[in-house]
């Protein structure tokens, strides 16, 4: 790497982890739906949604390793990137790869309306436990995840299950408390993310939950 691109590079300044950065959550949620979007318009089947999902996971962890290699490469992405890209990111991957690959794996795996909520509880919980944590997060419960996120993320989830299930199931007490279940299924995912990426633990771990409960509480 020459001195000039190292540099160059350097001199991007990125957000923390620790920063509210609301353009990384606005893109992070406007991806999502673009691509729930678009699987809605075209009607193709869970199944061929995850393969080309798949597919461009590994495309676009090809690319990072790319850009993770080639300086000038990385230069201009992170130019292009700055206002959705943390500084833990610099020189490593992105959540773009992880995020495909979650919520392609999700589909593959699980029943499609099951599938399409574990990927809202990524698009939408996600963002909203981080800006609650970041905020209001004085009480730490593993790693940098804290309380006040987490009652966050689980009233999202809650929320999302309970709105989304009206679609296919009358509201009742069975919805309300397979509803409370899965807030905190996805609430949980969620706090796996400090061992995993969140954006393929939550649609995974979410996806496999809302799954066991449904055998029990039959909802989808």
């Amino acid at each position: 790497m020459s001195t000039r691109a190292e540099n160059s590079i350097e001199d991007q300044s990125l957000a923390l982890r620790s920063d509210l950065h609301i353009a990384r959550k606005v893109w992070h949620t406007v991806t999502g739906l673009v691509g729930l979007s678009i699987y809605n318009q075209l009607q193709l089947s869970s199944n061929e949604m995850g393969k080309y999902l798949l597919i461009l996971a590994v495309v676009a962890l090809a690319l990072e390793l790319l850009r993770l290699k080639v300086p000038r490469i990385n230069e201009v992405f992170l130019i292009f990137m700055k206002p959705f890209v943390r500084e833990s990111e610099r020189n490593s991957l992105t959540g773009f790869p992880f995020y495909a690959l979650g919520i392609s794996l999700s589909l593959l795996m699980f029943e499609e309306k099951i599938a399409v909520l574990s990927a809202l509880f990524l698009i939408f919980s996600d963002p909203i436990s981080s800006l609650f944590g970041i905020l209001y997060g004085k009480d730490k419960i593993i790693g940098n995840k804290s309380l006040q996120g987490a009652i966050a993320g689980f009233v999202v989830c809650y929320s999302l299950t309970f709105l989304y299930g009206s679609y296919f199931y009358r509201p009742g007490v069975d919805l309300i408390l397979f509803s409370f279940i899965a807030g905190v299924i996805g609430s949980l995912s969620e706090l796996c993310s400090v061992i995993v990426d969140d954006n393929l633990a939550i649609p995974v771990l979410s996806g496999l939950g809302l799954t066991l409960i449904n055998y029990i509480i039959p909802i989808f």
